[in-house]
């Protein structure tokens, strides 16, 4: 991905993309960042404590917590308006989380969704709430940020659904995310910025007709976030997600740039609450001019965890 986007100028103009330009933008500042305070030592105090794992929206930084922490959380995404009619799909995650060690953590997440389609192109209409998924997450610290230049985590989740995650129809589903989350403290207990790049495979039979359905997800995200008092950080993301049909990133279907604002607050003793709300602001189906993609993709995208540490 970083390859491609480096060589995009040198070969063609017209291939280059939104998520590039994310990569290259966010780079440069944690570059510029580095170059002006150099690598950052170990933090003292307030500064270590700050957790950026959920700081960030649907963007995440790279922390998973010390040896022996243990997690509870419960992370609602809503999913609003596609091409034609009505479209809501709320997915709630209930997920505990445990750290083995400073650098491996493991997780078990149950989803349940409830899903209210009515006259939306290419979908059956649908009012149901059904278990939705059970996954597994595998995330192993490569670079932690209070002796590195940056913090740098490999996230692993392989899943199994019993519904198709768009349509809500009955279904057979195999799938695996991998996500590489990367984050900087650009400005020491005040200000910090997240990269993500993500790639999603997942592989559907529909129960009812036997057909089967293979696309995969391409995302590049990044994000900053401010203390603006204590404890309590706002800020802002941009995501685009590309769209393919085939496991390995086949044929092009269609994109999507995602921007909003998030918030991220702890209160009492390990508890935390975050949301971020993110709109399409342009996005194209594949073969088309038009300015948004709704046939791939929600035109409104809404999260909100609450979690505790212990």
């Amino acid at each position: 991905m970083f390859s491609r986007c480096w060589s995009l100028p040198l070969r063609n103009a017209s291939l280059r993309t939104p998520s590039c330009t994310m990569v290259l933008v966010l780079l440069a500042v944690l570059a510029a960042a580095n170059a002006a305070h150099g690598a950052p030592a170990k933090r003292a105090d307030k500064t270590a404590e700050v957790d950026t794992e959920h700081m960030f929206g649907f963007t995440e930084g790279s922390d998973i917590g010390e040896a022996g922490e243990k997690e509870l959380e419960a992370d609602s995404t809503g999913r609003f308006r596609r091409l034609g009619g009505s479209y809501s799909n709320v997915a709630t995650a209930l997920e505990a989380k445990y750290s083995l060690s400073d650098r491996l953590r493991l997780s078990a997440v149950a989803t349940v969704a409830y899903y209210h389609i009515a006259g939306a192109d290419g979908l059956d209409d649908r009012r149901q709430g059904a278990l939705q998924s059970v996954s597994f997450d595998a995330r192993y610290r490569l670079f932690d940020r209070e002796h590195a230049p940056f913090g740098l985590t490999l996230s692993v989740e392989p899943h199994w659904g019993f519904t198709d995650e768009t349509s809500g129809a009955p279904a057979d589903q195999y799938g695996a995310e991998l996500r590489l989350l990367a984050d900087r403290e650009l400005i020491a207990g005040r200000l910090f910025a997240a990269l993500n790049v993500s790639y999603e495979p997942e592989q559907t039979r529909l129960r009812a007709s036997g057909e089967m359905l293979r696309d995969s997800t391409l995302g590049v995200a990044a994000a900053l976030a401010l203390q603006v008092m204590p404890s309590v950080f706002i800020g802002a993301e941009a995501r685009n997600l590309r769209h393919y049909e085939g496991l390995g990133l086949n044929s092009f279907a269609g994109q999507a740039l995602y921007i909003g604002p998030t918030f991220y607050a702890t209160f009492g003793r390990g508890y935390f609450l975050s949301a971020a709300w993110n709109v399409q602001v342009w996005g194209a189906v594949a073969g088309s001019s038009g300015a948004l993609d709704s046939v791939n993709f929600e035109r409104n995208q809404v999260k909100l965890r609450f979690g505790v540490t212990f």
